[in-house]
């Protein structure tokens, strides 16, 4: 599991760190990682040209250091100050003393622009509020070239807390991060602009309880639910579907291929579209009396497709079941029915129906989405599922919040989060919590947009029939 910390849990553990160790041992360390790691992407660091933006912080030190590494092993090195008198003298030093030279920020273009390696050290972990004037130069100076750029810890001008990005930022194809991964790097809009992220251990020593979690495929098997020798189809879980309407009877198919492919031991539908459903999926379980007398459940999934039926949206709610809403369900649910529920409730909006239920504009949850989907489960008290392209998983109760990258931007497509809510639905009803439900849910859709779109156009119906393959790959 890839762990981040906030900034003041880093800070401390970095202090802690650097009172048992000689002066200045802490950032040798991060330099010789930072050094290595822009060697690896530039292949051939003798001739080479490199150009260290270089702040007044630690970042600017951990930039000179490398530089300094780099220079000593043939690059010509030029650092670019941007404030001279705040620079980290003993890095400067080394820099010159490896024949590293400087050239003052209005200068920096022309540099800029015949480099073969741009290193970002401008602002650390603690900036907030976007780019000053001259670095926010330097930051479009560098898009303009064709440089590989590598940031040291964070890319200039994004937030390592929030992972917002106001205003002009450094793009880098290469984070080279120090001690532990940053709530930035790995949501977006930050994550965008981090490019391939690479720890390096420098000994810090982390308290449990991390602000963001991301599952890996160990994490995710450990998780999976497999039936027994004497499993049957209700110890297997079964899940209630509740969706679709005349209008929208394919949300209803879609949320129960997703069921069914997701290991449902039985999936009930309930709902206006049974026909549609049995004709594709034989083996589902109809019911036109309702979801209270639709018969024995694990879970229930409402929502998708559902139009304006309230009354079957509430009717869910008040079942004593884990309850995933989704779509229309969203709108629909009044929110101290929800608030009130006993049993686990995972919500799984997309941006906009998540500014919807806020009150915000859509592009203020874009902006925040940790500080939305924190916020929204607070206000529920549900387990959240911020669905995009970081999808992000909050706990009712709190905690560490759950990131998922494995998604692609071919899941954007009709009907891809019904397949979502009915492969969730289903690891409710086998009986994980909503948050593991949510997280690995999204885990396994995201892999399976992949393996369906293979580069190219797939539909939500082509993402369900690959959640097998999903599975096989994380299990194996």
């Amino acid at each position: 599991m890839r762990s981040a910390y906030g900034v003041e849990t880093v800070r401390a553990a970095e202090r802690a760190l650097m009172a048992r160790l000689p002066e200045g041992a802490l950032m040798q360390r991060a330099a010789a990682g930072l050094g290595a790691a822009c060697a690896d992407l530039l292949g051939r660091v003798y001739g080479s040209r490199v150009v260290l933006l270089v702040g007044s912080g630690d970042n600017g030190g951990d930039a000179l250091y490398a530089g300094a590494r780099l220079a000593r092993r043939g690059a010509g090195v030029t650092a670019v100050p941007l404030s001279p008198e705040r620079v980290h003298g003993g890095g400067l030093a080394a820099l010159r003393r490896a024949g590293g030279v400087t050239v003052a920020p209005e200068s920096a273009a022309a540099v800029i622009a015949r480099a073969d390696l741009v290193v970002d050290g401008i602002v650390g972990i603690g900036g907030k509020g976007g780019l000053r004037p001259d670095a926010a130069r330097l930051a479009e100076a560098v898009e303009r070239s064709r440089a590989a750029v590598v940031a040291v810890d964070l890319p200039s001008g994004v937030e390592a807390d929030t992972g917002q990005v106001l205003g002009a930022a450094v793009r880098a194809d290469l984070t080279v991060t120090f001690g532990t991964y940053k709530p930035g790097l790995l949501v977006d809009p930050a994550r965008e602009y981090a490019g391939v992220v690479r720890l390096v251990d420098i000994g810090l020593e982390l308290p449990d309880g991390a602000g963001l979690e991301a599952l890996q495929h160990g994490d995710v098997a450990r998780l999976l639910p497999r039936p027994a020798a004497e499993s049957d189809k209700y110890r297997r879980g079964v899940v209630g579907i509740a969706a679709g309407s005349a209008r929208y009877p394919g949300a209803a198919v879609l949320a129960v291929s997703g069921a069914l492919r997701g290991g449902a031991g039985a999936v009930r539908y309930v709902g206006p579209a049974a026909d549609a459903v049995i004709a594709r999926f034989p083996e589902t379980l109809v019911s036109d009396r309702g979801p209270a007398k639709a018969g024995r459940v694990q879970a229930w999934v409402t929502g998708p497709g559902a139009g304006d039926d309230a009354a079957t949206v509430a009717e869910v709610l008040a079942t004593e079941v884990p309850v995933l809403l989704d779509a229309d369900g969203l709108r629909l649910a009044e929110r101290d029915a929800v608030r009130g529920r006993a049993a686990p409730t995972l919500m799984t909006p997309h941006a906009g129906e998540a500014a919807a239920l806020l009150g915000v504009p859509r592009e203020e949850v874009e902006g925040a989405r940790l500080a939305a989907v924190r916020e929204l489960a607070a206000v529920y008290r549900a387990t959240v599922l911020l669905k995009g392209s970081t999808t992000l998983v909050a706990d009712a109760a709190g905690g560490a919040v759950r990131v998922n990258a494995t998604g692609t931007p071919w899941l954007a497509t009709a009907g891809s989060g019904d397949v979502l809510s009915g492969l969730g639905g289903s690891l409710l009803a086998a009986g994980l919590s909503a948050l593991d439900a949510g997280s690995v849910a999204a885990y396994l859709h995201g892999l399976a947009g992949r393996f369906a779109a293979q580069g190219a156009p797939a539909g939500a119906h082509d993402v369900a029939d690959r959640v097998p393959q999903a599975w096989r790959d994380v299990r194996d």
